[in-house]
């Protein structure tokens, strides 16, 4: 169950953060020649960033059990989705065309042998692990060349042969 309140107001008086989504086609292009790849889910990933304090009012709602307010991201405001985008690029942004992509709160860790992904997949999880991001376990696909054969018909993975 995802708790939604009704924004639409406030959203009308926010100043939009025009963060950019990456291309998807741009995402591919970085896939080429790759063999290996992990895709790692952050979990409530709105809910990971922390609202600052003299915008906590804002996000006040009231049921019948009482008055509320949120202290962390709200299904539902305008710019969650862009903010959290842009805390995913500032903290991955040392690995980003590299060996990692993200795109909202998918993380996509890819590599040319099984070998450098051990690495690269540790230096991510670590990533996650200083920066208190937290992801969802039951999501995480860690199969190689079975992760692989969704994306054949972009050409990723095509020329891996068997590892």
């Amino acid at each position: 169950m995802r708790l939604c309140i009704d924004y639409r107001e406030l959203n009308k008086r926010t100043v939009r953060n025009k963060y950019p989504l990456p291309w998807i086609d741009d995402l591919f292009d970085q896939l080429q020649g790759v063999c290996v790849f992990s895709k790692i889910d952050i979990r409530s990933s709105y809910h990971q960033l922390k609202v600052r304090s003299e915008d906590v009012p804002k996000t006040a709602f009231r049921t019948r059990y009482g008055h509320y307010e949120f202290l962390v991201m709200s299904f539902g405001l305008s710019n969650a989705l862009a903010s959290f985008m842009d805390l995913m690029n500032r903290v991955f942004k040392p690995y980003l065309d590299q060996f990692v992509m993200v795109f909202i709160d998918d993380i996509l860790v890819y590599s040319k042998s099984r070998e450098e992904h051990e690495r690269h997949l540790s230096i991510i999880l670590q990533t996650l692990r200083d920066k208190q991001l937290y992801a969802k376990l039951k999501k995480f696909i860690g199969r190689f060349k079975e992760f692989t054969s969704p994306y054949k018909s972009f050409g990723i993975g095509s020329s891996c042969g068997e590892l």
